[in-house]
C-alpha cells in the first residue's frame, strides 16, 4: 500500500504537481494510515520550527540578496575584480568565476547570478577571444561555486533540518569552496594562455576607483565573514545586520533602487521564501512518519548488509546524490532527503558537518548536471542557447568538480580542519 502511494506521488510529481503538494499530501496520507498519533502534534511541532531563530535568517538574507541583484552591485562587482585581476593569465575568466562566486554567496541563489551577471560578462568573454564553449560552460558552472559560502542559503537550511551547527558548516565550507575556485582558476589560466587574453599591469588608479565605488558594499561579506568566522556574531546577528545595512546601502546611499520599489522586491524575495517554507512544513510530516515506521534504521540495515566500510557507503552516497542533484533543486533535496541519510551516515560513522559538506558539494555539482540540471535550463533561457550546447560547454567543469567532489569526500580533514583549529560551536 505505501509503496503503491508513493509511485502515485511520485508520478504526480512528473505530471506538474507542486512539490510541497505531493510531500504534503503523500505524507499526511502515509501518517494517518499508520495512525501514529494525533495530527495536532505534527501542527504543533510545525509551528515550533516556523518560529525558531535560525529561519528567521531565511527571509532577511534572501531579502538582502534580492535587493543587491535588483540594484547595480553586479556592475560594481565585475569592474572591482577586473582591475583586481587584470594583470594574472587568465585574469577575465578568473574574475568571472570570482564574481560569480561572490554573487551567488550574497543571493543565495545560482539562478540568479547567471541572470544578473551572465550577460555582462559572456560578452566580455567573448571580446576577449575565449572559445563560445568555454565562456558558456564558465558562466553555466560558476553559478553555484558560491553556495559553501556565507551567509548561503543552502547552508543555513541543511544546518535546520539536519540539526547541525550553522557556524561549523559555514567553517567548514571554506577551503572545499576556495578548492573549487582554486581548480576552476587552474583551468580558466590555461585556457586565457590558449586564448592569448591581453594582459596588464595593475593600475592603482583604476583600484582605488572602484574600491571607492564599491566601498558600501564591501561591509557586507566583511559583517558575514568576520562576525560568523571570529565568533563575534551569530547567524542571526549576522541576517539582521546584513539587511538592515543593505537597505540602507542601496536605497539611501547609492540611491540605485527608488524607495517606492521596497515593497515590490520584498513581495519577490518572499514568494521565494513562502514556498521553502511550506516545503519544510511538508517534509516535517514526512520525517516524523520515516522516524516512527523506522525507516532509516531498516535502509542503514539493509545497507550493512551489503556494504562493510564507510568509503563504500560514501561512493555510494556520492552516485546517489549526484541523481538527486540533477533531478532535484537544492531546497527540496535537503528537505526530503537529509532526515532520511543523516541516520544511515552517522551510523556508517560519518562526521555530521563532514556530511553536510559533502551533501552541499554534491547538490552544487547536480545544479549542471544533465538531465535535468537547473542551471543548463537558466542559462538556456538567458544565452538563448539548445541546451545540450550547455551540456556539452560544462563537461570538462563538471569534470573538474567531481574531482573536487572525490577530494573533499575521502579528506575529511578539508572540511573539519578549521573547524577544530578554531574550536567553532
Amino acid at each position: 500500500m505505501e509503496l503503491a502511494l508513493v509511485i502515485l506521488f511520485a508520478l504526480m510529481a512528473f505530471a506538474g504537481l507542486r512539490l510541497f503538494a505531493v510531500i504534503g499530501g503523500l505524507s499526511l496520507i502515509l501518517y494517518l494510515l499508520a495512525e501514529i498519533g494525533d495530527i495536532e502534534g505534527v501542527v504543533n511541532e510545525m509551528y515550533t520550527l516556523a518560529t525558531s531563530p535560525l529561519l528567521l535568517t531565511i527571509p532577511l538574507f534572501t531579502f538582502s540578496g534580492y535587493v543587491m541583484a535588483e540594484s547595480k552591485t553586479p556592475e560594481r562587482l565585475i569592474r572591482l575584480t577586473r582591475a583586481l585581476l587584470a594583470p594574472l593569465p587568465g585574469g577575465l575568466a578568473i574574475m568571472c568565476l570570482s564574481a560569480c562566486a561572490v554573487f551567488t554567496a550574497l543571493t543565495g541563489a545560482s539562478g540568479v547570478t547567471i541572470v544578473a551577471l551572465g550577460g555582462l560578462l559572456y560578452p566580455v568573454l567573448q571580446q576577449a577571444s575565449y572559445k563560445e564553449r568555454f565562456a558558456l560552460g564558465l558562466l553555466t558552472t560558476s553559478g553555484s561555486i558560491g553556495l559553501l559560502f556565507p551567509p548561503s542559503l543552502v547552508i543555513i537550511l541543511y544546518g535546520l533540518v539536519a540539526n547541525v551547527s550553522i557556524n561549523q558548516l559555514f567553517v567548514a565550507g571554506a577551503i572545499p569552496g576556495v578548492l573549487l575556485i582554486a581548480f576552476f582558476s587552474a583551468y580558466a589560466i590555461v585556457r586565457g594562455v590558449a586564448a592569448k587574453e591581453e594582459r596588464r599591469r595593475w593600475r592603482l588608479g583604476e583600484i582605488a576607483k572602484e574600491l571607492y565605488a564599491s566601498r558600501f558594499e564591501l561591509p557586507v561579506p566583511a559583517v558575514v565573514l568576520v562576525g560568523i568566522y571570529g565568533g563575534y556574531l551569530t547567524v542571526t546577528d549576522s541576517a539582521v545586520i546584513v539587511a538592515v545595512y543593505v537597505v540602507i546601502a542601496e536605497f539611501a546611499l547609492y540611491r540605485d533602487v527608488p524607495w517606492k520599489r521596497l515593497p515590490e522586491i520584498a513581495q519577490k524575495s518572499m514568494v521565494l521564501v513562502g514556498g521553502i517554507f511550506v516545503i519544510i512544513c511538508a517534509a516535517k510530516v514526512l520525517t516524523y512518519y520515516m522516524v516512527d515506521q523506522d525507516v532509516p534504521q531498516s535502509l542503514f540495515e539493509w545497507m550493512r548488509a551489503y556494504i562493510h566500510s564507510k568509503i563504500a557507503f560514501l561512493l555510494l552516497l556520492n552516485g546517489f546524490l549526484l541523481i538527486v542533484g540533477c533531478l532535484m533543486d537544492i531546497f527540496s533535496a535537503i528537505l526530503v532527503v537529509v532526515p532520511l541519510i543523516v541516520p544511515i551516515a552517522l551510523g556508517f560513522g560519518v562526521d555530521p558537518v563532514h556530511l553536510g559538506i559533502v551533501f552541499l558539494v554534491n547538490l552544487e555539482m547536480g545544479y549542471s548536471t544533465p538531465p535535468v540540471g537547473l542551471n543548463l535550463f537558466i542559462a538556456s533561457f538567458r544565452f538563448n542557447k539548445p541546451v545540450m550546447v550547455l551540456t556539452r560547454a560544462a563537461l570538462p567543469f563538471l569534470a573538474i568538480m567531481f574531482v573536487r567532489l572525490m577530494v573533499v569526500t575521502y579528506i575529511p580533514e578539508l572540511s573539519l580542519a578549521l573547524v577544530r583549529l578554531f574550536q567553532v560551536q
